[in-house]
């Protein structure tokens, strides 16, 4: 399935101004988002957050929190995003498979008019933001990469996961 083109784009009106889409005759169905991403760092670096000890404390500990309060937040730094009533955001930073990094993955769920992939990206974003953060001071050369929504579920679209 290819992307839409711009005419099908839902936060643009007719005239081509920006709008919030009006979900209000849409039903209420179960709905889940995940997504992922990671930060590629030194090995002395991943060494040093996996290890809780640090003068700032257990950095994923901070990271899977800030990414729970981000998840929460969602509308208020996203324009157009209706605020959710999330029944769900689940955050957790492990290391990397290839022992690159640590990788954070959130999943979101609430029962809504709309989806909440905007709340598990955002989630992953600022966790990532906040490890970096809290690593910066031994490390400022770390990657942010790979922001993706991986899956999600509910609504009329149903559901969708991305090709490996």
């Amino acid at each position: 399935m290819s992307p839409s083109s711009t005419k099908d784009l839902t936060h643009i009106d007719a005239d081509g101004r920006a709008r919030m889409v009006d979900v209000s005759a849409k039903a209420e169905t179960a709905r889940e988002a995940r997504a992922e991403g990671r930060i590629v760092m030194a090995a002395e670096t991943l060494q040093l957050a996996l290890s809780a000890g640090g003068r700032k404390g257990d950095v994923r500990a901070v990271a899977e929190i800030a990414g729970v309060m981000a998840a929460k937040k969602t509308a208020d730094l996203i324009p157009l995003c209706h605020p959710l009533p999330l029944d769900a955001a689940v955050v957790s930073v492990e290391p990397s498979a290839d022992g690159s990094g640590l990788t954070v993955v959130a999943v979101g769920r609430t029962t809504g008019r709309t989806g909440v992939e905007m709340e598990a990206l955002t989630a992953v974003s600022v966790a990532l933001l906040t490890l970096y953060d809290m690593l910066k001071a031994v490390d400022r050369g770390m990657t942010i990469e790979g922001v993706r929504l991986v899956a999600k579920s509910g609504g009329a679209s149903g559901d969708w996961v991305r090709s490996a």
